[in-house]
């Protein structure tokens, strides 16, 4: 295929998945020329080694021995280094932000924006961080106003790039725990599961967004109820059929009751039927407690 042209990687792609169909998800990733096959075993592992080099052969593709990795534990696949503990952060990609010279034009700008957005699953309040950035690019404007708020936020933003946790993969042998917390502004969850002995809470994901228009005239209640709705459609993928019944964090406590209330207005009434799908348990935990939802909840606040 020829470089250069417009559908050239879509085309790609799209062979790509004719070729490793029945594979993809199974133990093989597959993005335009990047091939990751991941296993339980060692055993395993080597039987969908041979299973992706054959299609590759059968297919006429080839690959260089000297671009490829075999039978790691760790390995940097699309800007993340992967491992058995979790995802974080490629250490490369860390450096190049934190010796990020400071933005002297709008394409500058962007171009650090995008950069930075890309790993903002891994910067806790990225929003809030970088509101000062993102708000110089309203408008479209010909030229960059860089002021020392913006100079602050993206000395910020740099710092938090060091300071990123490993989200650790999902176990669906363990037990889930959803930390919520809603504000006038927004809504905010920490998924988490309990590791080792003693257990250690780490996170699995986070979660923040605005409150839309409407929703800013919902009472203290419904807010707490739509940030529990919010977070089980966001993560529906793991919760929904979880082996174990999962636990709800609210400091909200007449949550606790809401599987046994009688009366329900019209809209809680659908959120309470859509909670049929899911077998969890609300439990109230007090404010000062539940530090890391709110901080999240809350990073709109200033908005």
């Amino acid at each position: 295929m020829p470089f250069g042209l417009t559908n050239a990687p879509a085309v790609f792609q799209a062979l790509i998945n004719e070729v490793f169909r029945d594979l993809l998800g199974r133990g093989v990733i597959a993005y335009i020329d990047d091939i990751l096959v991941y296993s339980t075993s060692m055993k395993e592992h080597v039987i969908q080694v041979r299973e992706v080099l054959a299609r590759l052969q059968q297919h006429h593709l080839y690959i260089k021995l000297e671009k490829c990795e075999f039978h790691c534990s760790v390995v940097t696949f699309l800007g993340y280094v992967i491992s058995h503990q979790g995802v974080e952060m490629d250490a490369v990609k860390v450096q190049a932000v934190t010796e990020w010279p400071a933005p002297s034009t709008v394409r500058e700008l962007q171009r650090f924006l995008g950069f930075a957005n890309f790993y903002r699953r891994f910067i806790r309040n990225y929003s809030s961080v970088a509101r000062s950035l993102t708000s110089l690019l309203r408008g479209k404007p010909k030229k960059l106003s860089w002021m020392d708020q913006a100079c602050t936020a993206f000395l910020q933003l740099k710092e938090r790039f060091t300071m990123a946790p490993i989200l650790r993969h999902p176990d669906p042998e363990l037990p889930f725990v959803v930390e919520v917390d809603a504000s006038c502004s927004g809504l905010g969850a920490v998924l988490s599961q309990w590791h080792g002995e003693p257990g250690k809470l780490h996170p699995c994901a986070f979660y923040s967004r605005k409150l839309m228009v409407a929703e800013g005239n919902y009472d203290v209640g419904n807010w707490e109820l739509l940030a529990i709705k919010a977070v089980l459609e966001e993560w529906r993928h793991w919760l929904e059929g979880a082996r174990h019944p999962f636990q709800v964090l609210t400091d909200h406590r007449n949550l606790e009751y809401l599987r046994g209330a009688k009366r329900l207005n019209p809209r809680q009434a659908r959120w309470a039927l859509f909670f049929t799908r899911f077998v969890f348990t609300v439990t109230y935990r007090p404010g000062s407690k539940n530090g890391k939802a709110d901080a999240l909840s809350r990073q709109f606040e200033m908005a």
